[in-house]
């Protein structure tokens, strides 16, 4: 029997924005505006980057094309159009061609539901719209599933390409997404739990205003943003996009020193530039996410929320991008300052630390969630709920420590045992000695031709030439 439900639980649910005046004409120009603000958004930042990480370095970024070197993303790609279209033999031609599409246009499909801004006035009409394409009951999920389909993209051209570099890009960038996408989603649980909602502008709506805590007397306004109150689902987030859209430290699908260019290592001309596209239009889309479910969104931040106008109008566009660079400076820096990690450092880490934190903090959320919200609760349950709570997260802990240190010990048993001495030549080959090791040679250059005791010299190896120690047998 399926129980009715309530008003307020139903219009929770439901998106805060009202698309009712739209024509096509309305739906059109927008789409419009979100290609536009993408394709420049990524000219601009390609341009930041470079120029961000040559300070970083210690040199100039691009200097020479436009002022401050401006354009030189517009030339990069007008080169790139302009270069001769390779297509290898050994290619599937069909999936060759459609791969770079897919990862292109599933990137931009994403931005559909990222609200800009509140309902506005259309200049020069009286259409009022809210700045954003379009929003649904489960827009959340929507872009988890758009986002797992544009791997696709990746998927198709390590295989098509018909060699074995691009062929292993794929594979690991597979790999890569499902472990990755799998905290990414645990930690946007909590959100939901907290907003009452999976769409894009009830969330924002949820994040308007912080509860209220008496405090001496004094009302406390908390914290509204969800970067502050779920701040582990916030981390893991974080953590969780960077691998998402294969950005250094995590660009091991793409890995140049391993595996020459990974899986666009076939790939010339307009077919790279797509992918070239795609990374950096991904990289502004998870941006966008976790600005609109983590950091208010289009709302203005504090000082700014003051005034009674910031959050009305067109300046939300201004405080949402804003916040959007904050995040795509992040992943400039992190690309000039960390180097590349391990394979299986990398999903070692997803597998291993992410995601168990990721059950736990929805463990965690989901019994603040029912304590926040049920107000006929006992003292005796409230505590019951928290020392339950306690028991899980220490036991998981418990569990976690046990097995590194069973990994480690295992580590050290595979370990093989060191000889304090040993003869480079007794195998009638040289072999050099190990830090720490004691050299008896009893052969080679260093015997004395005619002695009646063959000469024997012990040397100790150190980890400076100064710190070794000679000894003369038999001489």
């Amino acid at each position: 029997m399926t129980l009715p439900m309530t008003p307020a639980l139903l219009g929770s649910e439901n998106p805060t924005a009202d698309f009712s005046q739209d024509n096509g004409w309305v739906v059109l120009g927008k789409a419009l505006a979100v290609f536009v603000f993408l394709v420049v958004t990524t000219l601009v930042m390609i341009w930041a980057e470079r120029r961000v990480v040559g300070r970083m370095q210690s040199r100039p970024g691009p200097n020479r094309t436009g002022p401050f070197g401006l354009l030189q993303s517009l030339a990069d790609g007008v080169k790139l159009a302009l270069k001769e279209d390779i297509l290898p033999s050994a290619v599937d031609k069909a999936v060759f061609v459609l791969a770079p599409i897919i990862s292109a246009t599933t990137c931009f499909l994403a931005f559909a539901v990222v609200p800009f801004g509140p309902a506005a006035r259309i200049p020069f009409t009286d259409i009022r719209t809210p700045l954003q394409l379009t929003d649904l009951n489960v827009a959340v999920l929507y872009v988890l599933a758009i986002a797992a389909v544009g791997v696709y993209g990746i998927v198709l051209a390590g295989w098509s390409s018909g060699s074995t570099y691009p062929l292993l890009g794929g594979v690991r960038s597979s790999a890569q997404v499902i472990s990755y996408e799998i905290a990414m989603g645990l930690a946007l649980i909590s959100v939901f739990l907290y907003a009452g909602s999976m769409s894009t502008s009830s969330i924002v709506d949820a994040q308007a205003h912080g509860a209220t805590v008496t405090l001496g007397g004094f009302d406390l306004q908390l914290p509204s943003w969800n970067a502050f109150v779920l701040l582990p689902a916030f981390v893991i987030y974080c953590i969780s996009m960077v691998g998402e859209t294969n950005r250094a430290p995590f660009d091991l699908p793409e890995a140049e020193g391993e595996l020459v260019g990974g899986f666009h290592t076939e790939y010339s001309s307009l077919k790279f530039a797509l992918f070239f596209l795609a990374e950096y239009v991904n990289m502004v889309t998870v941006s966008a996410i976790a600005t609109t479910l983590f950091l208010g969104g289009w709302r203005a931040p504090w000082p700014l929320s003051l005034w009674a106008g910031a959050n009305a109008g067109w300046w939300p566009i201004l405080w949402f991008v804003l916040k959007l660079w904050v995040f795509l400076f992040v992943f400039i820096w992190l690309r000039g300052t960390l180097p590349r990690l391990r394979y299986d450092q990398f999903m070692r880490f997803g597998w291993k630390v992410l995601i168990p934190g990721a059950l736990i903090w929805v463990v965690a959320a989901s019994a603040m969630r029912v304590l926040r919200t049920s107000g006929d609760l006992s003292g005796a349950q409230r505590w019951g709920l928290v020392g339950g709570l306690a028991v899980i997260v220490i036991g998981l802990l418990a569990v976690y420590e046990t097995n590194q240190r069973r990994e480690a010990a295992l580590e050290d048993a595979r370990h093989e045992v060191v000889p304090d001495t040993v003869d480079p030549f007794e195998g009638g080959y040289p072999v050099p000695p190990l830090p720490g090791q004691t050299v008896v040679r009893t052969a080679g250059p260093t015997a004395v031709a005619g002695d009646a005791e063959q000469t024997r010299r012990a040397v100790t190896v150190g980890v400076a030439n100064e710190t070794h120690s000679e000894e003369v047998r038999g001489g």
